[in-house]
């Protein structure tokens, strides 16, 4: 069991005495982390979200409260209200990101960005989905493995909270962790997760340097966008046309360059909106 300072080595926590909020579930990841970030020495606040969607929500906030106290760290709880049924964890994500600060500290581990790379997967992304989780000082314990920060918890004597719905097979992200990563495991006969976070750190260069590429064409000039690779022009249509964090689909997209080359005069999307080419230029109407 690597020690703490060890621990430490790997992970992104910003500079001492800078202060942080710490998304606080009371699981041992989030447990793990404002632990770490106690010992990097950040001024850290503690945040737990009460979704009031199982009977042992409250149980799961009072170990968290615990937590906290014990590391003499300030914490409160926000609730949300949320109701059971489809969406469950999109909808958990959108309330969450209402009620935290857009800087807020999460727990998420190599064993969530090797979960999220096969999800993006399975979606069919490209490079950007399949670069998954970025690392950097919101994400400071992304190096670290699950089992790792139970370890740490057992060894520091921290109570965590273990949430059932991790189990719950009708969370495709639990079928991803339960079923199939442990089938790859056994296929690859080695541990998978790490050749998962190595792709993932690939596919996040090869993404940011063709973003470059993209931020240097305008998405309105019809010429620039038909004469560039489409790649590069596919993701300056995209950063165009996403709406509200939502981008357009590759469909959407393939139709925007139609217009843009002029084999078709314009194209509808999503939202009521109209992209069409006038005089070389594209216009975005509606929406």
């Amino acid at each position: 069991m690597p020690e703490t300072v060890e621990l430490l080595d790997r992970c992104t926590f910003p500079e001492p005495g800078t202060t942080v909020t710490c998304a606080l579930s009371g699981g041992a990841d989030s447990t793990a982390l404002v632990f770490l970030a106690v010992a990097t020495r950040c001024v850290v606040n503690a945040v737990h979200i009460h979704h009031g969607l199982r009977s042992s929500a409250d149980d799961d906030a009072e170990c968290a409260r615990r937590t906290a106290e014990r590391l003499d760290i300030p914490y409160r709880i926000v609730h949300v209200d949320l109701e059971d049924g489809p969406n469950l964890e999109a909808r958990a994500r959108a309330a969450r990101r209402t009620v935290l600060p857009n800087d807020v500290l999460t727990g998420h581990t190599a064993d969530d960005q090797a979960e999220t790379l096969l999800l993006a997967l399975l979606r069919g992304s490209g490079a950007k989905g399949l670069a998954a989780i970025r690392p950097g000082p919101q994400h400071p314990i992304l190096a670290l493995r699950a089992a790792e920060t139970r370890e740490l918890c057992a060894r520091e004597g921290l109570e965590y909270s273990t949430d059932p719905t991790n189990s719950d097979p009708r969370f495709r992200r639990n079928r991803v962790r339960h079923e199939l990563i442990p089938l790859l495991n056994a296929i690859a006969e080695r541990e998978v997760t790490p050749l998962l976070t190595r792709t993932a750190g690939i596919l996040r260069d090869d993404d940011d340097f063709l973003d470059a590429l993209a931020t240097q064409l305008s998405p309105k000039n019809a010429s620039e966008l038909s004469n560039a690779p489409r790649p590069v022009a596919a993701r300056a249509v995209r950063r165009w046309l996403t709406q509200d964090g939502y981008p357009p689909d590759s469909a959407a997209i393939a139709r925007v360059l139609d217009v843009a080359a002029g084999r078709i005069a314009a194209c509808e999307l999503s939202g009521g909106r109209r992209v069409e080419r006038r005089r070389g230029e594209l216009h975005l109407f509606g929406g």
